[in-house]
């Protein structure tokens, strides 16, 4: 098992790379990465938890879901299956894949979010660092 020092290491890189990530694809591939290292180590998701007073004050539950529909969609848009996935899940992969094929719109949900997804990724960071 990783030691927590690591952790919050790697952490920090994931971090570094949304907030230096310029507006494009790959500022969602840096948010889908770092979702992903805080899914992946336990202590770290139970420091999001919605029972601790400060993050429903923050509103830290809610900041942290709409960034983890990045994290799903950006695992859904390789599946090829006739799984359903539902229509917001849909939706969300249909939205990555125009930001992925140079479709920048601000009719598109996530690229018209994109600064919010700075700022909540930075509060959830600073969750977590806390």
């Amino acid at each position: 098992m990783k030691s927590l020092k690591k952790t919050k290491s790697d952490l920090n890189k994931k971090f570094q790379k949304v907030i230096e990530t310029p507006d494009s694809f790959d500022f969602f591939v840096a948010i889908h990465d770092f979702i992903k290292h805080i899914e992946l180590n336990p202590s770290l998701l139970g420091r999001l938890s919605h029972r601790v007073k400060i993050n429903k004050e923050l509103n830290i539950p809610n900041k942290y879901a709409f960034l983890k529909q990045i994290y799903q969609g950006l695992e859904d848009i390789n599946i090829r299956s006739n799984v359903d996935l539902g229509h917001t899940r849909y939706l969300v992969v249909k939205e990555l894949r125009q930001i992925q094929n140079g479709e920048f719109s601000e009719s598109n949900t996530f690229w018209r979010k994109r600064e919010l997804s700075r700022k909540s990724a930075n509060l959830v960071y600073g969750r977590l660092e806390a």
